[in-house]
């Protein structure tokens, strides 16, 4: 398993250390507010310079910093930002989360970016159910000008013939911009799980790639029920047709992020098969139960799969 600090990926590519950080602050604005569904919210953000904001599209991963309710970001620091903003006391720590840079236009200088709403249980959340246009925001993002490529993607099916996505509200984002950038002769399916049936997206596929949300039953149903359930039966084709599975390490998801992606000597997305390349992000209830599943029991490859699972029922972000 690996986990990645802020701001960093293990497939970021660079010819020589970087002079500049792969990832930056920058100080935006709302600049538009649109109601995608009911639990969906897109917020544009512009900023002076946005310019250089590097985004590679697909699952590009992005700290969204929240402003101190007296101080705004007069403390948040700019240079070597992480290991600055954790020597903070903590009553100057701005908090922060994980976002999806859904969109970035530099000629425009603009960034958008979905949230999901779910009232005042978070605080980017919390943030977003409140934002108009004006409001100012920080981002972290990829500066185009460090000269680091792929900082924040994990997306990397290489010569995969069939891909498998499979995420909750939260991966939604990323499923659909990475969707969207399949090429048309792409092949595959794709699962997102949503809280209502309202919630579904607008959604472009490629004709070969069967894209299907699922709407949970209720309120009470468990976050990956659904999920777990759909990609089980998808998968139930591939149980014959490779070795038989391998254990997998186990995962505390109560205190450790479960973050187990192709890395290392392993060529990215290069697998045994080369059949079949998986992404699969959200919960990590659920995420761990599906990586037990497809490495353990069906036997996929772990170099043909990305489990991302980055929170947890009932804990907040750290």
């Amino acid at each position: 398993m690996t986990i990645t600090s802020p701001g960093t990926s293990t497939s970021a590519a660079t010819v020589e250390r970087p002079a500049k950080p792969a990832h930056r602050p920058y100080r935006v604005r709302v600049a538009a507010v649109r109601r995608l569904a009911p639990s969906f919210v897109r917020i544009t953000f512009t900023g002076d310079d946005l310019g250089d904001f590097g985004v590679d599209g697909l699952d590009q991963r992005i700290k969204v910093v929240l402003p101190l309710e007296a101080t705004g970001y007069d403390t948040f620091p700019t240079d070597d930002w992480y290991a600055s903003w954790r020597a903070l006391p903590p009553e100057q720590q701005n908090a922060f989360r994980t976002y999806t840079a859904r969109a970035a236009r530099a000629e425009r200088r603009e960034v958008d970016v979905d949230f999901v709403c779910h009232g005042d249980t978070g605080p980017a959340s919390a943030w977003a159910g409140r934002a108009r246009v004006g409001d100012e925001l920080m981002l972290i993002g990829p500066d185009a000008t460090s000269g680091v490529t792929g900082s924040g993607v994990e997306w990397s099916p290489g010569d995969a013939r069939t891909v498998l996505l499979a995420g909750d509200e939260t991966a939604a984002p990323a499923i659909c911009s990475i969707v969207e950038a399949l090429p048309v002769d792409a092949r595959g399916c794709v699962f997102i799980e949503i809280p209502t049936a309202a919630d579904e997206l607008d959604l472009v596929a490629p004709p070969g790639v069967d894209v299907h949300w699922l709407p949970r039953r209720d309120a009470t149903s468990g976050h990956g029920e659904a999920l777990v359930v759909a990609v089980r039966r998808w998968t139930a084709r591939y149980v014959t047709a490779w070795h038989h599975g391998v254990e997998v390490s186990e995962v505390d998801i109560e205190h450790d992020i479960l973050w187990d992606v192709p890395q290392g000597d392993d060529p990215r997305g290069t697998a045994v098969s080369s059949d079949l390349y998986a992404w699969f992000a959200g919960e990590a209830g659920a995420i761990k139960t599906l990586r037990r599943f497809l490495v353990s029991e069906v036997g996929i490859d772990r170099r043909q799969v990305a489990f991302m699972g980055y929170w947890r029922v009932g804990k907040s972000e750290s």
